[in-house]
């Protein structure tokens, strides 16, 4: 039988439960809910290039062809496994015979992709770059935007929008001189303005017909959005001569910014030329806007950027304007199949809190570092680009994320980049998480890690046994704008046996890693909503519930507690989820917690544990390598400790190892044994970097220097100032000064609760 592991390699898909209970009320009290965290465009090496038209159910059902449809070779009939239709094969099934199958009924083909005659347009770049910067800030930029042209494919289409006081689109179509069309920065323009002002109006439009190739764009969006191959020499004079706003800007105030007239301008250009297309919006700002809609923060220094507190007040100026304005945009810009990116360069924040809506319902990226210059902005923006071995972008766009079940399974909803598609098929259910009431998303960028978490509820009543041997069925199938241009179709489909109530099959087909990413992600989605000390309480009411069903214990007894193999660490990562920054807004600005609840709806499980639970490497003389408790007591003078939480990279000298460095004795003979001690967690760092996605800050720190702090807000804080073994008998670790329980405590709390009075 294939492992958890190896079902995620070839299907992309993780579930919560592997083994689903039979009724409504047993799936009610497993409490976690079957849910599956899947990676539509996973890597797969072994997948059969299939270029014909997959083979549909009759409508309603629609669902596609599988390896779990029953076929009758003579009849040249198929059954569909979800609505139990009979359809017959198309002709050019006619060979078909037990020995001759196509892909899509053989097992091992659970996913499959099949690649659609249907050519749409190619794809779409639209830079939109800040000119308030210093200059070597957009020196930096202007080159890394140059280099990043050279790994776009030559047929994609690229344009330009530039904003400081004022937002300028350019038309790179004009080689004689550069020539712009300018916006105020501190007026509102409605799409047909902008359209008017470009010379886009309706009759020189470029919209497809559904299931026509797009016809080439006239010159009225030519002028604006050309294919690299033909506007690469024009386009990197034009930012090569790219100069900082002109606008002078006293020292008391902050430059004028019109972020919100660029991207509105950006939007409305892509709407009236390349509606339901894929396109990219690629916003790079070194600061808040401080001009027309969406305006953050004022240009009067003396008003300083808003903070979770004042936000908890209710006393910021502009955020709720602020906000409604980039979420009315992001509706715009979601329901034309274009994405947006945000590249924040500042040390201080640019409003990515208010503008976070337009990322996540297109499936942007976000990456936030404090410049251009650095490294962290430099590599993940050219990481974008990364080609597959046929030398294609490893990008999807303007997707379409359909699910369909068995009647026994609903939909519930998903959490992830996405907005709904509004689809009410017969598989949607009443029970709502997430983004729910359809069995269908639109998701606007797809890449290799892209991972979306679905839910789903068990509809059976309990008086109905099922059939021996009977099984669930889920069908994935996303439609998506491959980079070449070409449309693709990836269908993966997974059955699972449903257990009766007391069969010990259930619990023992629990995969606890999965099932805290997908908690933790029903978590977020409440913290977006919710105050933290009610998510709080109900991620523990969750894990005392579960810990009730499932663990042995005798009523009244904590000492009796035990929690088998494959629940064991679950309560773990719930400790270190309600202390994260994803649930925790103490010490992170505004910006950075809706930065890292973007990345946590992103990423697939082994990424969204370490951001959960980070890792924890320990080096030391004697012993190999070896993976180390996430705890205080893992601090120790002569060890070196690699700490991986995603989004940091530490290297944290012990004390005497920290001395020893800084009195240059690896340098000398006879110490080469320090020497490589240095050297192996640096090689290990590197090789973590190799493929993440934002690049993680790389951090390296001695005992007792201030960055230290990084590592131990992450620790269990089993020795604090608070335990009454620092004093006397000495503690092993480092005490850490803080009020969280640890825990060892968080467990007792815990087996307390569990086997006292049942609680709801």
């Amino acid at each position: 039988m294939l492992g958890v592991e190896d079902i995620e390699e070839n299907d992309g898909v993780r579930l919560s439960w592997n083994v689903w209970p039979s009724s409504r009320i047993e799936a009610t009290r497993t409490v976690v809910p079957i849910s599956a965290l899947y990676t539509p465009l996973k890597i797969r090496e072994d997948l059969p290039p299939v270029v014909y038209e997959p083979v549909a159910c009759k409508a309603p059902c629609r669902a596609i062809l599988n390896p779990f449809c029953s076929i009758d070779i003579r009849g040249k009939l198929w059954i569909c496994p979800f609505c139990l239709q009979r359809n017959p094969f198309p002709p050019h099934y006619k060979d078909i015979s037990h020995t001759n199958l196509p892909p899509e009924l053989m097992p091992k083909y659970s996913t499959i992709e099949y690649t659609l005659a249907r050519m749409t347009q190619r794809p779409i770049f639209l830079f939109v770059v800040d000119t308030c910067l210093d200059e070597e800030d957009l020196k930096e930029l202007r080159e890394t935007i140059v280099v990043s042209l050279s790994l776009l494919p030559p047929y994609a289409l690229v344009g330009l929008i530039t904003f400081g006081t004022m937002a300028q689109v350019h038309e790179i179509g004009y080689p004689e001189c550069s020539k712009s069309y300018v916006f105020r920065g501190g007026k509102d323009y409605t799409p047909k303005q902008i359209q008017d002002m470009l010379g886009l109006s309706s009759q020189n439009r470029a919209a497809p017909r559904p299931g026509q190739p797009v016809p080439p764009p006239t010159y009225g969006a030519a002028r604006f959005l050309m294919p690299i191959e033909e506007c690469e020499f024009q386009l990197t004079g034009i930012l090569e001569s790219l100069t900082r706003d002109p606008w002078p800007v006293e020292h008391d105030k902050r430059a004028l910014r019109c972020t919100g007239v660029a991207m509105s301008v950006a939007i409305g250009l892509l709407e009236a030329t390349f509606p339901n297309t894929g396109a990219r919006i690629m916003v790079f700002a070194g600061g808040p806007a401080t001009e027309g809609p969406g305006m953050v923060v004022s240009n009067e220094l003396k008003e300083p950027i808003r903070s979770h507190h004042d936000i908890e007040r209710d006393s910021v100026k502009h955020f709720k304007r602020a906000t409604k304005f980039y979420e009315e945009l992001s509706k715009r810009v979601s329901n034309n199949g274009h994405a947006v990116d945000l590249f924040a360069g500042c040390l201080d924040q640019v409003g990515l809190l208010e503008m976070k809506s337009l990322p996540n319902s297109t499936n942007g990226v976000i990456v936030l570092s404090d410049g251009f210059a650095t490294s962290i902005f430099k590599q993940s923006f050219l990481r974008m680009f990364v080609k597959d071995e046929a030398g294609q972008l490893q990008m999807g766009f303007n997707a379409t994320f359909d699910v369909q079940t068995t009647k026994e399974l609903k939909v519930s909803g998903m959490i992830g980049h996405a907005i709904s598609a509004g689809k009410k098929s017969g598989c949607v259910g009443e029970t709502e998480i997430g983004i729910g009431q359809t069995s269908a998303w639109k998701i606007n960028a797809l890449t290799p890690h892209t991972s979306t978490a679905v839910y789903f509820e068990v509809v059976n009543p309990a008086g109905q046994p099922l059939s021996p041997g009977s099984r669930g069925l889920i069908q994935f199938v996303t439609h998506y704008q491959h980079a070449s241009g070409q449309q693709r179709l990836r269908v993966t489909t997974i059955a699972r046996a449903f257990a009766e109530a007391s069969s010990p099959t259930i619990a023992a087909a629990f995969d606890q890693e999965t099932a805290a990413v997908l908690m933790a992600r029903i978590a977020v989605f409440k913290a977006e909503i919710d105050d933290s000390p009610d998510v709080l309480r109900w991620l523990d009411r969750m894990l005392i519930r579960l810990c009730q069903k499932f663990a042995d214990y005798r009523k009244e007894d904590p000492a009796s507690f035990r929690l088998s193999d494959n629940f064991s660490i679950y309560p773990q990562f719930m400790f270190h989820l309600r202390r994260s920054q994803f649930l925790q807004v103490f010490n992170n600005s505004p910006d950075e917690t809706a930065f890292y609840r973007h990345i946590i709806n992103e990423e697939d499980v082994d990424n969204s544990l370490i951001m959960i639970q980070p890792t924890l490497m320990s080096y030391t003389f004697d012993t190999a390598p070896h993976p180390v408790l996430l705890d205080s007591v893992s601090i120790k003078p002569d060890v070196i400790l690699l700490m991986d939480t995603f989004f940091h990279i530490l290297i944290f000298h012990g004390e005497l190892v920290a001395q020893w460095r800084k009195a240059g004795y690896q340098d000398q003979e006879g110490y080469e044994n320090l020497k490589e001690l240095l050297e192996t967690p640096v090689v290990d760092a590197q090789e973590l970097l190799t493929d993440r996605f934002p690049i993680p800050r790389y951090i390296v720190c001695d005992q007792g220097g201030s960055q230290a702090r990084f590592l131990l807000s992450k620790l269990n804080p089993s020795t604090t100032h608070m335990s009454q073994s620092m004093y006397g008998s000495g503690a092993p670790g480092q005490a850490i000064f803080t009020d969280d329980v640890s825990l060892q405590v968080f467990m007792e709390h815990l087996k307390r609760l569990a086997v006292g009075a049942q609680t709801n």
